[in-house]
């Protein structure tokens, strides 16, 4: 099909950083503040040249004739005399050639050419460490059009399938849609929209004009996904990045407007299918490539292994732990280990009865902490929201509620909002978190989430809930997708593991996820950041200057606690001897209960 509209986003698949356990590098740097150019024109500077009148061919020049001497009778024999030189014959004056018009000087010219400006991502690459400043920018669109969306994916070394767009049919379909692809012309790549017709011989769900590649480290790809702009204005404040490692790709957020983002288009067929609109998505590595995550028959867990964040050169402490005061528990206090994470599972990951339960959250109120995190209000899952709650109730405890999203997408979380709607307990909660890393997953985009979050608020509210909603995700996906995510939650919640970050101690890992929290706290402006995950293992193998164990355990513990431990979520209360190993042998030695 015809090329419908060139995008300027270049693909980039390269390692930012090599991410442990699917986690998220974020950065800080100290080198002074860079500002790229942020064109909205292009000014292309045109050498005009003046036709010149015609040149008239030059005429051959004529055999000269001989010019006989002025004598009356001309001598054919030379002069006997000797001559150092034969006199010259004399040579006719030539005709003289017509002189051109004199060629004028190139005169240059500058054409402003104008350049349709789409409120799309921008996909950077930053060459060296230091703090960038992105300037702030205002895009008006005068039209509807499909542009390439710059989609982010964290993937393990494989075959990778990715892009494309999934559409579900009830019958045999042809479907013609838009596709994001990429073209190659002399060493540039760019992304562009094509249109693409697609048969679905029966009925099911089919995703057309996916892409494949092999990747053979840990690395994030950046490729383009089909979007509809609507007309409007669409703008994006000024952000500051930091970098601490060379040739840093970064995808700068699409500006993004105040008015409703509709749904995507639906294909046109023939016959008119029964299907749903198709939207783009990632197709996950997960069904070509080991997940990163811990995979368990029974129960589904609901934790997710921790993210290598970033080094970052030292920052002072804050003097002081800013809290957030909710509606009723405050979210956060001034101990040094106000929450702790628990699932309600035994060692061999079966579920707990409610007594299991009541007696360790007992166990948790004596060691001093105030609040539980329950990532999950699935009923199916250990009957957590009741038992968890129940046992909260009794002993004095507050909660953060989860919605836990898997790799079957939102319309599957769904019920769990429907749970909470029925919960009976709000005057304990201090927080909803509604994802746990699912941009990160690539269980949804950070636009659906944003939609998803809003709606499960409303249900909240009717419930009689007035207090903070949030997600939570390592500390890069957040700067990725702040401008989109900042407008729907009530607070920034990140996850942070110094553990994953190779170049962290056990000794630094206090002040290192200090100066994470620090970063988080200044993404959206006006709201708080918190940190709802952070943990050290007691046993596995080193990654890098990272190594776990019962000693490096404590010692990690006991910075934490100091420079952020009233607000951070500890991960977790007890070991999970039901997870996977995962790749440093450590995924199921985080319990650190016994250290209270």
């Amino acid at each position: 099909m015809a090329s419908q509209l060139v995008c300027s986003l270049a693909i980039n698949i390269e390692a930012i950083a090599t991410r442990k356990k699917g986690r998220g590098k974020a950065n800080e740097g100290t080198v002074g503040a860079i500002t790229p150019p942020q064109p909205t024109v292009v000014e292309v500077p045109v050498v005009v040249e003046p036709t010149p009148e015609p040149k008239p061919e030059p005429t051959p020049e004529p055999t000269p004739e001989p010019t006989p001497e002025p004598t009356p009778e001309p001598s054919p024999e030379p002069s006997p005399e000797p001559s150092p030189e034969p006199t010259p014959e004399p040579t006719p004056e030539p005709t003289p050639e017509p002189s051109p018009e004199p060629t004028p000087e190139p005169v240059e010219e500058t054409i402003v050419v104008p350049v349709v400006p789409q409120p799309t991502a921008e996909v950077i690459t930053f060459p060296t460490p230091g703090t960038y400043t992105i300037p702030a920018t205002t895009v008006t669109v005068t039209s509807e059009t499909t542009v390439c969306e710059a989609t982010t994916t964290e993937v393990s070394p494989g075959t990778i399938t990715y892009g494309g767009v999934t559409t579900v049919v009830e019958t045999q379909t042809t479907i013609v849609c838009p596709v994001a692809t990429v073209e190659t012309s002399e060493g540039v790549v760019t992304s562009i929209i094509k249109e693409t017709t697609f048969v679905c011989p029966t009925a099911g769900t089919y995703t057309i004009a996916p892409e494949t590649t092999v990747v053979e480290e840990s690395t994030v790809i950046v490729y383009p996904t089909p979007a509809v702009v609507v007309p409007g204005t669409y703008t994006k404040p000024e952000e500051i990045v930091t970098v601490t490692v060379p040739n840093y790709v970064y995808v700068c957020p699409a500006p993004v407007t105040d008015l409703p983002v509709p749904a995507p288009a639906a294909p046109t067929s023939a016959p008119t299918p029964v299907v749903e609109a198709p939207k783009p998505v990632v197709e996950t590595p997960t069904p070509v490539v080991e997940a990163p995550k811990p995979v368990v028959e029974t129960p589904a867990p609901v934790e997710t292994p921790k993210e290598e964040a970033s080094t970052s050169a030292p920052v002072a402490p804050k003097p002081t732990t800013d809290i957030v005061k909710p509606h009723g528990p405050t979210l956060g206090d001034d101990t040094d280990h106000w929450a702790i994470t628990y699932t309600p599972y035994s060692h061999d990951g079966q579920c707990k009865s409610a007594g299991e339960v009541m007696t360790d959250l007992s166990a948790i109120k004596q060691k001093g902490f105030s609040t539980i995190r329950l990532y999950s209000a699935d009923k199916t899952d250990c009957n957590g929201l009741e038992n968890v709650s129940a046992a909260c109730v009794a002993h004095g405890l507050n909660m953060i509620l989860g919605v836990f999203i898997k790799a079957d997408g939102l319309a599957a979380a769904a019920p769990q909002i429907d749970e909470l709607a029925k919960f009976q307990h709000w005057d304990i909660v201090a927080l909803v978190v509604v994802g746990n890393e699912a941009i990160f997953a690539g269980f949804a985009t950070a636009p659906e989430l944003a939609n998803f979050i809003v709606n499960a608020k409303q249900v909240f509210a009717n419930a009689g809930y007035t207090g903070p909603v949030t997600t939570t995700e390592p500390l890069n996906v957040l700067q990725q997708h702040a401008a989109t995510l900042c407008d729907v939650v009530d607070v920034m919640g990140a996850n942070i593991h110094p553990f994953f970050n190779s170049d962290i101690t056990a000794e630094t890992s206090g002040e290192f996820a200090k100066e994470q929290l620090d970063l988080v706290e200044k993404l959206c402006p006006g709201k708080d950041g918190i940190n709802l995950e952070i943990g050290w293992p007691s046993a596995g193998r080193c990654n890098g200057a990272a190594c776990p164990g019962h000693e490096q355990q404590a010692t990690a513990m006991r910075g934490i606690r100091e420079k952020l431990g009233g607000k951070s979520v500890f991960f977790s209360f007890h070991d999970d001897a039901w997870k996977e190993p995962g790749e440093f042998g450590c995924e199921r030695s985080w319990g650190i209960g016994q250290l209270f």
